[in-house]
């Protein structure tokens, strides 16, 4: 009876470890806080790592060599008490088949992620009400890293994830904070979503899929072909340049493939659209313009 009552605790203990979707590196940065308690920083990194990393955040079933690996970097700048000022960036990664080479997928920087925390507070995510912006921008951004990584492997199959990312965003919203408004120019967490979600602006996520998916995941069996898949998933992004504000989902992409496509374009190819790419990529993306002139 007790070896029964061992094993069935064992195989509970496994199981429901199986089937979180992430491996996620929280690091807080509280080096601006002079004189500070330093421990709340990092009884808060353990916290995130470990509900960021122990939750069922969908219900795909994951194999654990097939958990997304990606990051998000607190940066404190100012603290009052239990307010804090911070920013955060936010990366991730997918994997190249047949390759030890991970993509880049994600690497934003959220220039406004205030918020408040008492050491040992309960981190609960609540899909139907709002609690705090910690938790609120934490779940979104879990949930945006979710979709545009499943958008890298099937077409538009991040949708339910996306859709998830913009409920964080509808509950938020109640909160004031100006990251979850409608506010015209601004790049924030609802420009992202909003973007993200829109009918006119899908061509940016059928380029994360033709991409990655036509494009990266043949880097070894096909080159040449490969490199011209990428090609065209790039330049179909000009389809939605001027469609959004400030154009954010381009600078979203480039902020995370502008090194990966110089890499890829160091040395010379054989693909015929190089040079068209070339005069793309600098209409389209000028501010990495001494990026895109180190194509060979």
């Amino acid at each position: 009876m007790r070896k029964t009552a061992l094993l069935f605790l064992f195989f509970l203990f496994v199981f429901n470890g199986i089937g979180q979707e992430l491996n996620c590196l929280v690091t807080i940065n509280s080096d601006q806080i002079a004189g500070s308690n330093q421990q709340v920083f990092g009884t808060l990194q353990k916290a995130l790592t470990e509900y960021i990393n122990q939750t069922k955040w969908t219900n795909k079933t994951v194999k654990s060599e097939e958990r997304i690996d990606c990051a998000m970097t607190i940066i404190v700048t100012s603290r009052n008490d239990n307010n804090f000022t911070a920013t955060l960036q936010v990366q991730s990664t997918r994997p190249v088949y047949n390759s030890s080479y991970a993509a880049p997928v994600l690497n934003l920087k959220d220039n406004e992620f205030n918020f408040k925390y008492n050491e040992f507070d309960p981190i609960f995510y609540n899909k139907n009400q709002y609690d705090s912006n910690l938790i609120s921008t934490v779940v979104f951004y879990v949930y945006v890293i979710l979709g545009l990584d499943a958008d890298t492997f099937a077409l538009y199959g991040g949708e339910p994830e996306l859709k998830e990312a913009q409920n964080a965003m509808l509950q938020a919203q109640q909160s004031g904070i100006a990251s979850w408004q409608n506010v015209v120019g601004k790049q924030n967490r609802f420009l992202l979503i909003d973007n993200l979600l829109s009918s006119k602006l899908k061509a940016y996520r059928k380029t994360l899929y033709d991409y990655h998916r036509k494009g990266m995941d043949n880097l070894i069996s096909s080159k040449v072909i490969a490199q011209q898949q990428i090609e065209d998933s790039v330049l179909s992004l000009e389809s939605i340049f001027n469609k959004s504000v400030g154009n954010y989902l381009i600078r979203v992409f480039f902020d995370a493939k502008s090194e990966e496509l110089v890499n890829l374009y160091s040395e010379p190819t054989e693909t015929k659209r190089k040079q068209r790419l070339l005069q793309a990529l600098k209409r389209i993306s000028p501010n990495n313009n001494p990026s895109w002139s180190k194509f060979n």
